[in-house]
């Protein structure tokens, strides 16, 4: 399977790693220490080097209760980082929901549309189905990141998401975006309980049965920090990393195409570890198969 982005056809035959860069400064994750222009540059370079394969670039905190920023002060943060960023020669995502944000970086060479609403705010419909060919992911949110905690979601979860992404994939298809431009994301922590966040997880291949690839985002989330309070104080968000990882590795285990990730090096090394183990067992199976057929052809040695 391929996602088609602005500038790069991406062959997920392989998961994908894409390494947040948040230039906001009440990140629920980094408390902002990389919101300065330099600095989120030399983070971004620093993810490449780890092996992020995509950079996912926010400027305005969607965590539970964050207030939104003005368009202006949103394409002040953005606009210095992606005139160097896009430079680079590697997939640039943007993390937005508001479509005068989204014309100003496609405009910019920008590649992805990462949109937590999934495109349901007016106007922002339009921006994707003009353009040629940006990549576009849909997300599951529950209410709006100033209430979506304080009721959060009811009756079956799967099911609801599933009808959900699939009723957005489907508007964007009658508007003529081809399939191949959009990848889907359930929105973990995004108005679902701890309980529905590993449902979810648990019942992935139903999410899959959209057709379109998946992307997981469970890094550093406070479902993971509710499941580590069990056995001790709740931890902060970066002391989850041993928690991320085993997400992330469970979420690709159980057919997610890409991962959004803070920590991009262990992300990756245990991504090899597992592709190592899938090699491993492809071959034995070849080799099973190839027994098969010799003991088909010339009988059983005797």
């Amino acid at each position: 399977m391929r996602w088609q982005t602005t500038r790069f056809e991406l062959d997920l035959a392989s998961p994908w790693v894409m390494g947040i860069v948040n230039l906001t400064p009440d990140s629920f994750s980094d408390g902002g220490q990389y919101s300065k222009g330099s600095q989120a540059l030399r983070h971004a370079e620093l993810l490449l080097s780890e092996g992020a394969g995509i950079l996912d670039v926010g400027a305005e905190s969607t965590r539970p209760g964050a207030q939104s920023v003005s368009l202006d002060e949103e394409l002040a943060r953005l606009i210095p980082f992606l005139r160097e960023a896009v430079r680079w020669q590697v997939p640039i995502s943007v993390d937005t929901y508001k479509p005068e944000v989204m014309q100003a970086v496609l405009d910019f060479g920008v590649d992805i549309v990462n949109d937590i609403w999934a495109l349901r705010q007016p106007g922002a419909e339009r921006v994707v189905a003009t353009h040629p060919s940006c990549g576009v992911c849909l997300m599951h949110m529950h209410r709006d990141p100033q209430t979506m905690q304080l009721q959060t979601m009811g009756g079956d979860v799967v099911s609801a998401v599933h009808q959900f992404l699939q009723e957005r994939m489907q508007s964007l298809l009658s508007q003529g975006v081809d399939a191949s431009r959009l990848v889907l994301d359930p929105g973990i922590g995004f108005g679902k309980t701890v309980v529905q966040n590993f449902e979810l997880l648990a019942h992935q291949s139903v999410l899959l049965g959209a057709g379109r690839p998946l992307m997981a985002a469970w890094s550093r989330k406070s479902s993971l920090g509710a499941v580590l309070a069990q056995h001790g104080p709740i931890p902060a968000p970066s002391e989850r990393l041993s928690a991320s990882v085993a997400a992330a590795l469970m979420a690709v285990e159980r057919g997610a195409r890409l991962v959004r990730v803070h920590d991009v090096k262990p992300t990756v090394d245990a991504l090899r570890v597992w592709q190592a183990l899938q090699s491993a067992s492809a071959q034995n199976l070849a080799l099973a198969h190839r027994a098969c057929q010799d003991l088909v052809r010339y009988g059983p040695l005797k």
